[in-house]
């Protein structure tokens, strides 16, 4: 997105000051997640960097400038998400939630939830929920491109771990379309709350990461690696919607993607959600479900004294 007609398209350098605001992005190790913490950290914020490996969290924090720490946390374990939570002192200006798998073979969390959607979804809505009275700004929620491909995504409430039909494609795309009907229903319910606090989602494009490393498919992941090389920007240029979603003055609720050719690169702009993800019944309805599955609820008392 332009800052104006004549000027260039929004980049790293427009961030604002972050002096005196704290971070938390999970997975920020690689890809990603160590993009966004290195341009936050840059511009001045404090960044906790948010990971399951301690030690790969150690070797991302030291190649970045200004003030970053590791604190562990797995989000494939709810015991993790509950300890990191109840570790968190203080006011939190900005979560966002960037960790993620994508289109692994079948596999369970700790807790027993197919490993995408419980790990994409769940664990941040765990995460997002317990750390919200501390939350003083936005929570920023990575979805993906894949929530709208071909063959209608949808959650599987009959079948939320896709027993006996699982698809590494489809359990990926269930898990980013819930992204959205999280940031959705949250949005609704802080807005319900008379919070300050928004919910807003982003999407990179196609980035060149190793997220598509671990792909169940040895040709698509073949397709994957040659895309990287021709099509796809870099981490760097991918964390742009992450960081324009966390600094911009943007309403609740918005969606921040690239601006190019089926959004798969390019600046940072708003872009539009599929039907399914625009559902407010379906968000609602998934809300209640996580929140069963989880034990996790939202702390609407702490959120209306905060507001």
């Amino acid at each position: 997105m332009a800052k104006n007609a004549n000027t260039q398209p929004w980049t790293i350098s427009d961030i604002p000051d972050q002096s005196g605001r704290t971070a938390v992005v999970t997975g920020a190790n690689s890809g990603l997640g160590l993009a966004t913490a290195k341009a936050l950290a840059g511009a001045g914020a404090h960044v906790v960097l948010a990971i399951r490996d301690p030690k790969r969290g150690e070797d991302a924090a030291a190649s970045m400038n200004g003030s970053v720490e590791v604190r562990r946390l797995d989000l494939a374990d709810l015991s993790s998400v509950r300890e990191f939570a109840a570790d968190w002192d203080g006011d939190l200006d900005l979560l966002i939630n960037n960790a993620g798998v994508m289109n692994i073979p079948e596999g369970r969390t700790k807790d027993g939830f197919e490993m995408q959607f419980g790990t994409n979804h769940l664990g941040h809505f765990a995460l997002t929920n317990l750390l919200l009275p501390r939350i003083t700004d936005r929570v920023v929620t990575l979805s993906s491109a894949a929530h709208k491909t071909p063959g209608s995504p949808r959650i599987h409430f009959d079948n939320l771990d896709l027993t006996g039909e699982y698809s590494p494609m489809a359990a990926y795309s269930q898990s980013k379309l819930a992204n959205l009907l999280f940031t959705l229903e949250l949005q609704r319910r802080l807005t319900e709350a008379g919070s300050p606090v928004r919910a807003l989602a982003a999407h990179p494009g196609w980035a060149a990461t190793n997220l598509q490393g671990h792909d169940a498919s040895l040709l698509r992941g073949l397709f994957m690696r040659l895309g990287n090389r021709l099509i796809a920007q870099d981490s760097q240029a991918g964390a742009l919607p992450t960081l324009y979603a966390a600094v911009q003055d943007l309403p609740g609720g918005s969606y921040v993607g690239p601006d190019g050719r089926l959004e798969m690169r390019g600046a940072p702009t708003l872009v539009g959600r599929s039907p399914a993800a625009s559902a407010p019944v379906t968000a609602r309805r998934l809300w209640t479900v996580s929140e069963e599955l989880t034990g996790v609820t939202f702390p609407q008392p702490a959120i209306t004294a905060r507001g």
